[in-house]
């Protein structure tokens, strides 16, 4: 990744020792997320016999996929030490702008450990109901669809995460995710 050392003095906050990240940057950090969201949908598609309730239920997955990553820009992202900065590495900061004010960034563990429940079901609903599924009714594009979804939920998102995004965050050692990932 291209990443560069934030000169960012359009903002009160200095990103240093965080990194500054393009729009583009930003853009390939939310594809794991964006992945595990289609392969979860395309999991329900696939696994319904009936396709208007196969089609209803990715709809309601990708719908809650979106508002999950929302949820965590009203309430966790105006509480991080990156809002309004370019130094966030999934651009949910400079969105969070437009949706809420700048928090006391001291309750950042606090509020992430409180919201982020909000969204783990999106790692386990597509698993737990595409297995019910896979039991049901075997289809081998449901099993690679389940084996794809897992790789990207349960082993590339965190690792994009992990390594890349969180590495230099200011608040990884306060961080419930990052505290013992060292």
């Amino acid at each position: 990744m291209n990443e560069k050392a934030s000169n960012n003095h359009s903002n009160s906050k200095d990103c240093q020792p965080a990194r500054e990240y393009s729009r583009a940057q930003q853009f390939v950090n939310n594809l794991p997320y964006a992945a595990m969201a289609v392969l979860g949908a395309a999991i329900f598609v696939t696994g319904f016999e009936n396709p208007v309730w196969g089609w209803a239920a990715a709809g309601a997955y990708l719908i809650y996929s979106v508002a999950g990553a929302f949820w965590i820009m009203i309430f966790v992202c105006p509480f991080c030490e990156r809002y309004d900065t370019m130094c966030c590495p999934c651009g949910y900061g400079r969105i969070a702008t437009r949706l809420r004010q700048i928090k006391d960034t001291s309750r950042f563990k606090e509020k992430f450990r409180k919201h982020i429940l909000v969204i783990v079901p999106l790692w386990f609903i597509p698993v737990l109901v595409g297995a019910v599924f896979a039991v049901r009714s075997f289809s081998w594009s449901l099993l690679v669809l389940l084996i794809l979804f897992a790789l990207d939920a349960f082993v590339v998102l965190p690792l994009f995460s992990t390594k890349h995004g969180c590495a230099d965050c200011p608040q990884k050692d306060s961080c419930p995710w990052m505290r013992h990932k060292d």
